[in-house]
């Protein structure tokens, strides 16, 4: 792009140039030609067309949740900007950094019922930490930075501005320059704090930490392991801190998010204080760790928690994870904890779930089977993206996870259909590694379209669709708490023509030890490869019974 501009929508892409932005998710519209054309047109900016707005909005939020930048996403107005709603909700609700950028309708007639006229504004509001118009060319420097700002603040989260018509095309005061980033340093932890919390912790008797995603969002995966490590203090994680510890450590618990009793929860029932670590409440539900809200608490994130009466924290430490973790250290001494006596047990009944599961040869194959194939066929940095549905069950509980955000979830909206498009924004943030896409297939129909964006823009993918032929996740909760389900089943195309039909490769597997090779083969190539695998689904309510009668000496 030149330096100079002549219209907003230039204007705007030289703004996004400033904040470091490599890619733009979206489709263009009668109302956003200009803008699309100008990121078109830059040599710092990629726009990756896709196939429905709603993928552009889930690719700018897993691009954001990985990269730390705010992924954008841009639609016309109207229906491109709602069906960019979803994603853009996903990224708020997971403290995903994400800016929305949507065409409105002029200003001559914005004021008025007119054609394809909706509140844009008043409908992102709720699901952004901030949404505006831009009214006039003057504004547009400054309305980009703050929407950049607030997006990537302590607590990351999504922002949405409408453009205009009229705006779009108006000329822009050859003085107006966009404004640069600031550099924000970390905030120290209080002194008081550090030693209130230092002196609950040695006075408990089975303290256990519990890490969510705030570890990997502020890169504090090290001092996190560290300090687990060091005080021998057992380490439970949520859905979207997987990896946050790796789980080759002896420290290391596993998941809390099942919906029913597992392995980890046993160590919460014990514990008599709980150290959460860079944890959000959408992550885990705290009456679930702590269902008789009489559990000492310390808090330590760079916001404070939402107020919950089963998690009232005792001390709370609002500053940057790392400097939290080192100043505890240094206040505890080099002294251990007393440690929790069943995380080598816990640890060895998910390994033993895990290692009859790989050798389990039955077809369809188990989901146990399924997830020991996809950890074999993944390096440590590799990328997995577990949809929602049964498989998110599965995949977050058992798959082991040895470095941070490299297992993806939709945690606090749990949305399907993201890990698709998802995968696509993966492999644009970090195309040295492995990036694998794993749904259902009821999810994966939803956004299947977006393999001809894959294609099209070459970007590798690899999507294991694990086929039962209903929605499995609520099957399995309505022969929970019903005893018997309907509404849930569905019919599938021939998944290998379907894939064909796109220029992609097609793979059905017929029986279990051709799953293993099929994942080798699909990752170590270039282009795209759908894997179609059935899964037997009866394993869902066997391992409900299995937790049900489960018990652990402590």
């Amino acid at each position: 792009m030149t330096t100079q501009t002549s219209n907003v929508a230039e204007f705007m892409v030289s703004c996004l140039e400033a904040e470091g932005v490599e890619y733009v998710f979206g489709i263009p519209g009668e109302e956003n030609i200009k803008f699309v054309r100008a990121v078109t047109a830059s040599d710092k900016i990629r726009f990756i067309l896709v196939r429905h707005e709603q993928a552009a909005s889930f690719m700018a939020d897993i691009y954001g949740r990985l990269t730390g930048k705010a992924g954008v996403c841009t639609a016309t107005l109207g229906p491109g900007a709602i069906n960019l709603l979803l994603g853009t909700a996903d990224a708020q609700t997971d403290s995903s950094p994400l800016v929305a950028i949507s065409a409105q309708v002029g200003l001559n007639r914005i004021y008025k019922e007119s054609h394809q006229i909706i509140d844009l504004v008043a409908m992102f509001r709720p699901v952004t930490h901030w949404a505006e118009t831009i009214y006039t060319p003057a504004a547009t420097a400054e309305m980009v930075r703050k929407a950049f700002q607030l997006a990537q603040q302590e607590r990351p989260g999504a922002t949405y501005l409408a453009v205009p018509q009229d705006v779009e095309a108006m000329p822009v005061d050859a003085t107006l320059t966009p404004l640069m980033p600031s550099v924000t340093g970390r905030s120290a932890p209080e002194d008081a704090a550090i030693h209130q919390a230092a002196e609950l912790l040695r006075n408990s008797r089975f303290p256990v930490i519990l890490a969510g995603h705030g570890v990997a969002r502020n890169r504090a995966s090290e001092a996190l392991t560290h300090f687990a490590e060091h005080y021998q203090l057992p380490v439970a994680t949520t859905f979207m801190g997987k990896g946050v510890i790796s789980d080759r450590s002896t420290q290391a618990l596993g998941v809390m998010g099942f919906m029913r009793h597992d392995y980890e929860n046993f160590a919460f029932d014990q514990a008599d204080l709980i150290l959460s670590v860079g944890y959000e409440l959408q992550e885990f539900a705290p009456q679930r760790m702590n269902p008789d809200a009489d559990k000492k608490i310390i808090h330590i994130n760079t916001f404070l928690p939402d107020t919950d009466q089963h998690y009232v924290a005792d001390i709370s430490i609002v500053a940057d994870i790392t400097l939290s973790l080192q100043a505890l250290g240094r206040a505890l001494g080099e002294a251990p904890l007393h440690s929790q006596p069943a995380t080598a047990r816990i640890r060895q009944l998910r390994q033993q779930e895990l290692d009859n599961g790989q050798q389990d040869d039955s077809f369809p194959l188990k989901p146990q089977r399924i997830v020991a194939d996809i950890r074999a066929a993944m390096g440590d940095d590799d990328i997995v993206l577990a949809d929602t549905g049964a498989i998110k069950m599965w995949v977050s509980r058992l798959y082991p996870a040895w470095q941070p955000l490299t297992c993806l979830t939709s945690n606090g909206l749990s949305t399907m259909a993201f890990s698709l498009p998802g995968a696509l924004a993966a492999r644009l943030a970090f195309p040295q590694r492995k990036v694998l896409a794993v749904m259902g297939d009821g999810s994966f129909m939803m956004n299947s379209q977006e393999i001809e964006t894959a294609v099209r823009e070459q970007i590798p993918l690899v999507v294991l669709v694990w086929v039962d032929g209903s929605y499995g996740l609520i099957k399995w909760k309505m022969d929970m708490e019903e005893g018997a389900h309907d509404s849930v089943d569905f019919g599938n195309p021939d998944f290998v023509k379907y894939a064909q039909s796109f220029g992609a490769r097609g793979c059905l597997i017929a029986e279990a030890a051709q799953l293993l090779p099929a994942l080798n083969r699909a990752l170590a190539e270039d282009g795209v490869t759908v894997i179609a695998c059935p899964v037997d689904y009866r394993e869902n309510m066997a391992l409900v019974s299995k937790l049900g009668e489960l018990t652990i000496a402590l």
